[in-house]
């Protein structure tokens, strides 16, 4: 596995951040939280970081997931809490990508990259300008 950017290891580089409580539930038989866990932490990220940044889904806007990419760094623990830090990057024409940051205890225990794309609900549309405008305030620094 090649080593992360460090730069995307920097909590203050991301606009949104949410506190998650970890659960006994998530432990795998090594005692700690297991990858599927990881990935529903990151999904809800995702989803807070939508309802923060105002993004609302419409008839012709209909964004969709079309990559996600995690990178395990260091294993997370239960009781402890983490916090999913998120930034919008690289926008495009039709897509754009999420960058996230899951720490615990001051320690980066896993990123992930998403690519998200503008669709119409069956086919890439354009990414409308209003919400392109939404996404400024909430790009990575």
């Amino acid at each position: 596995m090649a080593k992360p950017d460090p730069a995307l290891l920097d909590p203050a580089r991301y606009p949104f951040a949410h506190e998650v409580t970890t659960r006994f539930a998530d432990l795998d038989p090594n005692d700690h939280i297991n990858n599927v866990a990881m990935a529903a932490v990151f999904e809800d990220g995702r989803v807070r970081f939508n309802v923060g940044a105002g993004m609302v889904r419409t008839e012709t806007f209909r964004p969709m997931v079309a990559s996600v990419a995690i990178e395990y760094l260091d294993q997370a623990h239960f009781p402890q809490s983490m916090t999913c830090h998120v930034a919008a990057c690289d926008v495009g024409r039709s897509s754009w990508q999420m960058q996230q940051l899951l720490v615990q205890e001051g320690r980066p225990v896993a990123t992930c990259r998403t690519v998200v794309v503008s669709t119409d609900g069956h086919k890439a549309v354009p990414i409308p300008d209003a919400f392109r405008a939404l996404l400024q305030p909430w790009l990575l620094k």
